[in-house]
């Protein structure tokens, strides 16, 4: 990366906010300055009424490695800390993905996962709500390998998505599976070659955008909290005022109406 490139690249088209780890000779690898630099970009790309979908993919060969170990610079040499632990003394920003990314960003986030992902890497995958997979691409829980168990959300994540045996059975197997695996397994929604990921990604993430905003947000907010509450009584009541304030809303009367007509609705996010 040339001196002065930032870690992460922020492009916006078609109501699609382009995040890409910009990190390629470290193999994305997550440092404090990315991982911080993720949590302020979903932050502002959710605060952006342009913004309707964001996306999430890396530069170069990876997506994402997991955690940096390489030595920070200016770090104490005799503090007793290793390179993880110096890492690690910094570490809200890791624990803040699973929650910025499913419960304060009610957009839905969609990675292209487009090399491996390992460890903290794999972590930030599972935290976006849908995941399309280069063929090219290899997926490794990564934790065991360093002596240690999994963060980034990965225990909630990884359960919720592909159930108990088969999220223990990826974790302590501990080894490299490849995309077509990771489809099989429910660890991605989708596969496509290589060279066609970018371009699939950023269609499918329009295709989300042209769908009414303030529904795909409220459908975000109400599966994200699905597993969180066991009252039903209250969910089945939060549908309802959601589903209500849809229809009362600029969009869903340009819905209706588009429906009437039989023509493509034209969303305002209002």
């Amino acid at each position: 990366m040339p001196s002065g490139s930032p870690p992460l690249e922020e492009v916006t088209a078609r109501h699609v906010r382009v995040l890409r780890l910009n990190r390629p000779e470290r193999k994305n690898a997550l440092s404090t300055e990315l991982g911080w630099a993720l949590i302020d970009a979903v932050r502002r790309a959710e605060a952006d009424d342009d913004v309707r979908i964001i996306a999430l993919t890396g530069n170069g060969d990876a997506f994402c490695s997991g955690l940096d170990l390489a030595p920070v610079e200016g770090a104490e040499v005799d503090s007793g800390l290793s390179a993880q632990q110096h890492v690690l003394d910094d570490y809200g920003w890791v624990g803040r993905f699973l929650l910025t990314f499913r419960l304060e960003a009610t957009k839905p986030i969609v990675a292209g996962i487009n090399g491996v992902a390992v460890g903290a890497g794999l972590s930030l995958a599972m935290c976006a709500d849908i995941r399309i997979a280069s063929d090219a691409s290899r997926l490794h829980p990564g934790y065991l390998r360093a002596g240690t168990s999994p963060d980034g959300g990965l225990t909630w994540t990884l359960p919720t998505l592909v159930g108990h045996e088969t999220a223990m059975r990826f974790l302590l197997e501990s080894r490299f599976i490849d995309a077509h695996e990771a489809h099989a397994r429910g660890l991605v929604g989708e596969v496509v070659a290589a060279a066609s990921l970018d371009e699939r990604l950023s269609d499918y993430c329009a295709g989300l955008a042209q769908q009414a905003p303030l529904g795909v947000r409220q459908t975000k907010r109400l599966v994200a909290r699905a597993l969180l509450t066991t009252d039903l009584e209250a969910r089945v009541r939060e549908e309802v005022a959601l589903a209500r304030r849809g229809l009362d809303s600029r969009d869903g009367q340009e819905a209706v109406r588009a429906i009437m007509e039989k023509r493509t609705p034209s969303f305002e996010g209002r």
